[in-house]
């Protein structure tokens, strides 16, 4: 089993940028794949992100593929999402993911398809 703190949300004028960092707790944080996911008010959560166990494969959503970049530090145990040029349509709550995985090279993007679920970070991008 893994928690997940999301740290780094927060509020940025459009263009801008902001690093989220999710903390996870456990030993085999290594084993897990990682994702981010956002809820804006009123939407469904939707992705954002993937990595593999290795972080050597990503996929993105679309909107976001040449702005958002995750990564991980498996030695300490931290997944991220550097954000940059946000957009007042990238205003919603952050959420990490995890989803344990005997596989590298593999990476999930449906809600239903994660285990483990942080809190929530707010990012709010004002126009």
């Amino acid at each position: 089993q893994v928690q997940l703190v999301e740290s780094g949300g927060g509020l940025v004028q459009a263009g801008g940028s902001l690093r989220l960092s999710c903390a996870a707790s456990g030993r085999t944080f290594s084993s897990y794949v990682m994702g981010w996911f956002r809820q804006a008010p009123g939407k469904e959560r939707e992705f954002v992100a993937t990595l593999s166990t290795s972080g050597g494969s990503t996929y993105y959503r679309a909107s976001v593929k040449v702005r958002f970049t995750i990564s991980r530090d498996n030695a300490k145990n931290t997944v991220y999402l550097q954000m940059n040029g946000l957009q007042p349509e990238d205003t919603a709550v952050y959420y990490c993911a995890a989803e344990l995985s005997y596989y590298d090279d593999t990476y999930y993007f449906r809600v239903n398809e994660y285990d483990y679920w942080g809190q929530g970070t707010q990012v709010t991008v004002s126009s």
